[in-house]
């Protein structure tokens, strides 16, 4: 789930997800943090990794058991300039937006909210699921869309394609042969895979920059092991990329074209320029009807003025 945490000011320049070189393998352990009272593994953005094509912010959430039912909830909170991409492994939540969505998720099914110009959005928990685990990403918009109408899809089927050992889901984009329905702003790519003994051997676009987050169970790249809580950056340029594994595995494959634009992060706003923050910051402050508001049973998550102010 989207977090009202501030996120780190990460001014990206255009390919710095991957770029073009020789492709390379990185390892980027992600930190550990608080989403209302929810803990997470960010692994997505931190310096030097800002991006993964149009990807721009991943929280990998539990598995956690709520001390008490319906705990795990985050209220009322504003985004502009993305798209959330919600997935779960386990549990449920309740997506409700003020555009007047209220849409159930479960394992299995994908959410994807656009926020163009602005939307505001809150997710509780029903209190009927022992254990919470699941990610939730953002998709930085282009200067093509980012300042269009905000709107809300849910997907409660998705392609599933047959790998060499396992079997992937393709929550947006195209992968193996089938294509998400889900709306996608640029050229990219995500897809869940769940993978077994002895490995996979994944088809990759060159033109893409990839990383894979794995989300249970380890993976070997070369002589090392990628577990939950680290980014393994593909880079560039690979058409093809070998996985080892000696447990069943479940991953998540990322990537795109690298992102054309600058781009500027603070809380929960992708935007460009330090003025733009600032003002949406305002405006959710005075609640103005930008955002709009939404019917939840949830606090509202407020923010102080950023650092530059």
């Amino acid at each position: 789930m989207s977090g009202p945490v501030t996120t780190a000011d990460v001014p990206a320049t255009p390919g710095e997800g991957g770029g073009t070189g020789a492709p390379t393998v990185e390892l980027e352990p992600g930190r550990l943090t608080q989403v209302g009272s929810l803990p997470v593994r960010r692994v997505l953005p931190h310096r030097p990794r800002k991006t993964v094509g149009a990807w721009c912010f991943a929280d990998h959430m539990g598995p956690v058991t709520p001390e008490a039912p319906g705990t795990l909830g985050i209220g009322p909170h504003p985004h502009m300039g993305l798209q959330t991409v919600t997935w779960l492994i386990e549990g449920e939540l309740l997506h409700l937006d003020s555009l007047g969505s209220e849409q159930l998720i479960r394992p299995g099914q994908l959410n994807l909210m656009t926020a163009g110009h602005g939307v505001a959005h809150a997710e509780e928990d029903p209190g009927r699921a022992r254990t919470m685990h699941g990610i939730q990403l953002w998709l930085a918009q282009t200067e093509a869309t980012r300042n269009g109408e905000a709107a809300f899809e849910h997907h409660a089927e998705l392609p599933v394609v047959e790998l060499e050992g396992g079997e992937g889901t393709v929550l947006v984009g195209d992968y193996g042969g089938r294509e998400s329905p889900a709306r996608r702003d640029t050229e990219h790519v995500g897809a869940e895979l769940r993978l077994r003994p002895p490995g996979s051997a994944l088809s990759l676009r060159p033109d893409y920059e990839h990383a894979l987050i794995v989300l249970e169970g380890s993976v070997r790249v070369g002589d090392r092991v990628v577990e939950p809580g680290v980014l393994a950056s593909l880079g560039a340029g690979r058409d093809e990329f070998r996985l080892e594994l000696r447990e069943p595995a479940r991953a998540l494959l990322i990537g795109g074209v690298p992102f054309p634009e600058k781009l500027l992060m603070w809380w929960n706003f992708v935007a460009r320029t330090t003025e733009e923050a600032s003002e949406a910051r305002r405006q959710w402050a005075e609640r103005d009807e930008r955002f709009g508001s939404v019917p939840s049973r949830l606090e509202r998550i407020e923010v102080g003025k950023p650092p530059w102010e």
